[in-house]
This record gives structure tokens, C-alpha cells and sequence, in this order.
């Protein structure tokens, strides 16, 4: 049975939050809700917010999975393009991209893992958020999509995340069209886990962490950075690294 939260959480920032915060089943579940304007864009605000909010949740041992969840119809619309206009100058885009990346990278490497609870639209980096978690979660209505071609950015980041989640064909297909797809075409091409009706994905994506919580945080844990090693490597190297593994028990 799933638990409600017993309170909000947050933490001793400023008032006004990119970022809601709630704890489920125990306080072992943070659900962090996306919560910036009407289409949650990834300013360098928000993915400093989040980045800080993630790294600190990892090195909690009562943790066992975060839930990143979104306010309003869009998950994210991806960067905030405001941001990347040419006044803004090289060095901000950069260290924009980079925090960007190393956040994704960072979430890979988590010691617990991260759900996308998708329940409405991922474009650009929203979607490259969206294919660097672990499961997603998404809601029958919800879109996937890697529009850059639209206003002349091609989506090369988040191409990087959808690469690696999709088959190469159908990532092309994305970047190049622009065209979005379906909850039924991205559970197909592996982009997420399970899809159900819109007004169930919440609490389907608690249920996913209550199941992934009955079990050992470091068994998850290794588990996961196994998985994730293995999958860079040919099939030999794989298995070779996973004796080393076993030897080391």
C-alpha cells in the first residue's frame, strides 16, 4: 500500500523555490517536483538547484529512490533560450552546458535510483533529463521531443542522453524531423519504462519506488553502477569485469 507523505520537505533556501520537495513511505522516497514558470525550463538556476538538491539526497542512507516529478503540462521545455542568446556571451553558455552535463552524468552515477514521473511534455534538455533517469514513468498523453532543428539549435546534448536510450534510427529520426512522438512510440523505442492513464502516473511512480525500497540500498546501488559500466562495453569485457566484480565479494 502506498504512503502519503508525512510533510513537506524543504530545505533552508529562499522562499520562493524552483524546486517542491516531499517525502514518501518512511522518508525514503524524495519526490522533487519541477516548478519553474508554466513550462519548467532548465535555467541555470534551476538545474543549480536541482544538482545541489540531488548531490545532497545521495549521501543520505535512508534514502532509496527520488521521484522527479513536474507542476503544470510540461516536464521541461528544455533550456531556457533567454540564456543562450549571443549577449550572454560564450562563458555563460558554457558553464550552462557543463553544469547541465555534469548533473546528467551525476544522476547516472547515483547511488539510488532517479524515476521520471512524466506527465505531460520533455523537449530538448527536458527530454535529455527524462532519458538520464533510471525508469520513467509517463502518462498516456505525454510527448517526447528534440525540436532544436525548429530555431536553428540542433539538440546535439540532448542527443547524447537519447542516443544511449534509443535506438540510433529512431534518435536520428527525432533530431532531425523535430517532430515529437507519442507515450506509445517512446515506451516502444525504450525511451520510457511504463505508461498509464494521466491521472494514475503519480501514484504509479511511487509504487515503483515502494517495490525498488524493499530491497538493500547497496545491493541496488551496486547493481546499478554495474548495469550502467557493462552497458559501455562488448560483451566479453562485460563479463570479465563482472568475475572481477564477484572475486571482490
Amino acid at each position: 500500500m502506498l504512503k502519503f507523505p508525512l510533510r513537506t520537505f524543504s530545505t533552508s533556501r529562499a522562499a520562493k523555490t524552483l524546486l517542491e520537495r516531499e517525502l514518501y513511505q518512511g522518508n525514503s522516497v524524495v519526490r522533487l517536483i519541477l516548478n519553474d514558470k508554466k513550462v519548467n525550463t532548465l535555467s541555470l538556476a534551476l538545474i543549480n538547484e536541482l544538482f545541489a538538491e540531488l548531490k545532497a539526497i545521495n549521501k543520505i542512507e535512508k534514502v532509496r529512490s527520488v521521484v522527479l516529478a513536474h507542476n503544470g503540462k510540461s516536464f521541461s521545455a528544455g533550456h531556457e533560450l533567454t540564456e543562450l542568446k549571443t549577449e550572454k556571451g560564450s562563458d555563460k553558455h558554457n558553464e550552462i552546458f557543463d553544469t547541465c552535463g555534469e548533473m546528467m552524468n551525476f544522476i547516472r552515477n547515483m547511488k539510488v535510483p532517479i524515476i521520471a514521473e512524466v506527465n505531460g511534455t520533455a523537449a530538448a534538455a527536458g527530454l535529455q533529463l527524462v532519458a538520464s533517469c533510471d525508469i520513467v514513468v509517463a502518462g498516456k498523453s505525454s510527448k517526447f521531443l528534440v525540436p532544436g532543428q525548429k530555431v536553428g539549435l540542433f539538440c546535439s546534448t540532448p542527443g547524447i542522453a537519447l542516443v544511449r536510450a534509443v535506438p540510433r534510427k529512431v534518435a536520428m529520426d527525432m533530431l532531425l524531423t523535430a517532430q515529437p512522438i507519442d507515450s506509445e512510440s517512446a515506451l516502444r523505442a525504450g525511451l520510457v519504462s511504463r505508461i498509464v492513464d494521466d491521472d494514475q502516473v503519480k501514484f504509479e511512480a511511487l509504487k515503483v519506488a515502494e517495490q525498488i525500497g524493499q530491497f538493500s540500498r547497496s545491493v541496488t546501488a551496486l547493481g546499478k553502477a554495474f548495469f550502467y559500466t557493462q552497458a559501455e562495453l562488448n560483451t566479453s569485457d562485460a563479463y570479465r569485469i563482472l568475475e572481477c566484480l564477484i572475486g571482490s565479494l
